[in-house]
C-alpha cells in the first residue's frame, strides 16, 4: 500500500522490512546553516532543524549517516540510492557516508544538475564563479546486479539539421559508412561494381547487404558508393549523461509554493532509470511530495516520510488533486493521531480490519456466518469489534456465547489457565458491560478483555472550522472582489489553511496552501462559484468548509 508517514525517518526506517525497497531518492536539508531551511515552520520541522545544527559539519554527517545506514538496509540487492545535495557538504557526504556504507565499488555517478531557474550568486558580488548546480550521488547496493534502464533524450535541433540532412519518402535520415577497418567473415566482395575503399572491408555480409537493399535502406552517392540509411524517427535519441540541464519545471501549474520543490522531470528521470512498474520508491525526506507524485504517475509503489505535518498534508492534497480517475491507486496517511469522526463513521468492515491489525491480530475475511466475530489474536483468541460508543451488557452476553462456539477446546483451555478467552474492541463501554465482564471473571472464571480504541491508537477530535465572506465591491474590470475569513479551533493548535476557488465533485484541488492566517481575497466573474477551505491542525487532522456564492449585481450565499 502506498503510504505517507509522519515522523522522523530514522525511526520509521527502523520499522521497515529489510530489502523491501527498489529505489531511494533523498533530498535532505542541505548543510547551509540557514534558517530558510525551515519552510513549513511546524514543530516537527523546527525540531529536526535544531537536531542537525546542534554541532558543526561532523554532527551533520553523523545525523545523516545513521539514516543512510537504515536506507542501505531496506534497499533490495538490485536497488539504488540517489542522494541530492549542494556544495556545502557534498564531498563529506560522499566520502564519509556513501563510500563507507555502500562501498566505492558501488558508486555509479556524480550527477550534476543545473538549476536553471536559480540566480547566479556571482552577479551579487560573490568572489567566485556562480553556483548554479546541485549534485546527485548515484550508488547501488550491488552495482553488478543493480536495476538500470538506459534513458534517451531528444537530439538537439542543430544536430538534426547537421546530421539528418537527407530525405526520401519515408522521412529524414542520415547516411553512415558501410565499410569497416577489420574483416568479419566474407566481407571482401564487390557490391554492384563497387569494392570497399583500399585497406577496408564491407561492414556486413553480402546477405545482409541484400536485405538492406530489399528494405530500401541503402543510399547511393553520386559516385555509386553505398551508405546505410538511419531514419530519424527510428532512432531513440542520445543517451543521457551525468550533466542534466533540461530537468526543469514544465509549467507554473506544477509549482505548489514549496521553495525547495524539485521539478517532476528530475524525478521522472531518476525513477524511470532505476525502477520498473510496481517497484517500490522511497523518499525519506518527502518535502513537497514530488517523488511520490511522480512515482504514482508512473505506476510505482511508494513511501513518503517527513517530520513535518504540513509536508505530509500538502503532499496528500497534491495527490488528491491528481488522483481524480477511477484507476488511481489508494494510499494511506499515517499521522501521530487518528481522527475520531473518520474512524467512528468510516466503512465498518474497513475499520474492523484496520483496528484488528493494530493489535497484531488477523481480521476475518468473511462477513457472514462468522458468529459476529471480526478476527483473532496471534494466539487464536477471538476478537469482536464494535464501531460504537457505550457498549451495553447485551453485547457481552452475545459475545460470550459466540466465543464458546468459536472453538470450544480453546475456550476451555483459556478458562482453565485463567487466560483471556475473548477481546471486544469499542470506542467506549457502558456500566452494564463493565459489570458483566467483572461478574464473568469472578463467578465463572472467564476472562473477557475490553479494549477502547484510544487504548490501541491515539485519537483526537478534528478541528472546528467556520467560513465567512465580505463583499469588497467591483473593480475596473467588473470583477467582484471577495474577502474570505476562515476561523478554526483545535486543542492541538492550527497548522495551516488551504483554499480551492473552484471546488467541484467533492475533490479538493488547492489553489493556495500553507496559509497560516486563514484570510484570502479573490476576484470573480459574474456567475456561481463554489469555494472550499481546509484547515489542518498540528496533529495533521483536518476539516473542510464549502460555500457557494452567486455573483451578479450582488453576492449571495446559496
Amino acid at each position: 500500500m502506498n503510504q505517507l508517514i509522519l515522523g522522523d525517518c530514522l525511526e520509521v526506517l527502523k520499522k521497515l522490512e529489510s530489502e523491501s525497497v527498489d529505489l531511494i531518492y533523498l533530498d535532505p536539508p542541505f548543510f547551509s546553516n540557514r534558517n530558510y531551511e525551515v519552510i513549513w515552520g511546524d514543530k516537527g520541522e523546527v525540531r529536526s532543524f535544531e537536531d542537525r545544527w546542534s554541532g558543526g559539519v561532523e554532527h551533520y554527517i553523523g545525523w545523516l549517516k545513521e539514516r543512510v545506514e537504515q536506507m542501505h538496509r531496506v534497499l533490495k540487492p538490485t536497488g539504488s540510492i540517489f542522494l541530492h545535495c549542494d556544495w556545502h557538504a557534498g564531498s563529506y557526504i560522499q566520502v564519509f557516508i556513501l563510500d563507507k556504507i555502500f562501498g566505492i565499488q558501488n558508486f555509479r555517478n556524480q550527477i550534476v544538475w543545473k538549476r536553471t531557474t536559480t540566480h547566479n550568486d556571482a552577479k551579487q558580488g560573490a568572489k567566485q564563479f556562480g553556483r548554479v548546480c546541485d549534485f546527485i550521488f548515484f550508488y547501488s547496493k550491488n552495482a553488478k546486479i543493480a536495476q538500470f534502464n538506459t534513458l534517451y533524450e531528444e537530439y538537439r535541433q542543430e544536430y538534426i539539421l547537421q546530421t539528418y540532412n537527407k530525405k526520401d519518402t519515408k522521412g529524414l535520415f542520415k547516411a553512415s559508412d558501410l565499410s569497416a577497418a577489420k574483416p568479419g567473415g566474407n566481407t571482401s566482395y564487390e557490391w554492384k561494381g563497387i569494392k570497399p575503399p583500399k585497406g577496408r572491408y564491407w561492414a556486413f555480409s553480402i546477405e545482409n547487404m541484400e536485405e538492406f537493399e530489399r528494405q530500401d535502406k541503402i543510399y547511393y552517392s553520386s559516385t555509386g558508393k553505398p551508405y546505410l540509411k538511419h531514419y530519424l524517427d527510428e532512432m531513440p535519441g542520445v543517451t543521457v549523461d551525468d550533466f542534466w540541464t533540461n530537468c526543469i519545471f514544465k509549467s507554473k501549474e506544477e509549482r505548489i509554493g514549496y521553495p525547495t520543490q524539485k521539478p517532476e522531470a528530475l524525478l521522472e528521470r531518476i525513477i524511470k532509470c532505476a525502477t520498473n512498474e510496481e517497484d517500490v520508491v522511497l523518499d525519506p525526506f518527502n518535502g513537497g511530495g514530488t517523488t511520490v507524485a511522480v512515482a504514482d504517475k508512473f505506476n510505482r509503489q511508494w513511501i513518503g516520510i517527513d517530520s513535518s505535518v504540513a509536508a505530509i498534508k500538502v503532499t496528500q492534497f497534491r495527490l488528491d488533486k491528481k488522483q481524480t480517475d477511477i484507476f488511481a491507486k489508494p494510499f494511506t496517511v499515517q499521522l501521530h493521531k487518528y481522527d475520531y469522526d473518520t474512524l467512528r463513521y468510516k466503512d465498518a468492515f474497513e475499520f474492523e480490519k484496520f483496528i484488528v491489525q493494530q493489535i497484531g491480530g488477523t481480521s476475518n475475511t468473511k462477513q457472514r456466518g462468522d458468529l459476529g466475530l471480526d478476527g483473532k489474536t496471534q494466539d487464536g483468541i477471538p476478537i469482536q469489534v464494535k464501531r460504537s460508543d457505550n457498549i451495553g451488557r447485551n453485547v457481552i452476553d452475545n459475545f460470550f456465547s459466540a466465543v464458546q462456539r468459536f472453538d470450544k477446546n480453546l475456550f476451555e483451555k483459556n478458562k482453565a489457565e485463567n487466560k483471556t478467552a475473548g477481546v471486544i474492541i469499542a470506542f467506549s463501554f457502558g456500566k452494564g458491560a463493565i459489570e458483566e465482564v467483572a461478574r464473568l471473571k469472578n463467578q465463572d472464571g472467564v476472562m473477557i478483555q475490553l479494549l477502547k480504541v484510544e487504548d490501541i491508537i491515539p485519537i483526537a477530535k478534528k478541528p472546528t472550522l467556520t467560513l465567512k465572506f465580505n463583499d469588497l465591491g467591483v473593480d475596473a474590470k467588473k470583477l467582484r472582489e471577495i474577502e474570505f475569513i476562515a476561523t478554526a479551533e483545535s486543542d492541538a493548535g492550527i497548522e495551516f489553511y488551504a483554499w480551492d476557488w473552484n471546488y467541484e465533485n467533492n475533490v479538493f484541488k488547492f489553489d493556495i496552501v500553507n496559509d497560516k492566517i486563514g484570510k484570502q481575497t479573490q476576484k470573480f466573474k459574474a456567475g456561481t462559484h463554489c469555494i472550499a477551505v481546509k484547515v489542518v491542525d498540528n496533529d495533521g487532522l483536518e476539516s473542510i468548509e464549502v460555500i457557494t456564492l452567486k455573483i451578479n449585481g450582488d453576492v449571495f450565499a446559496i
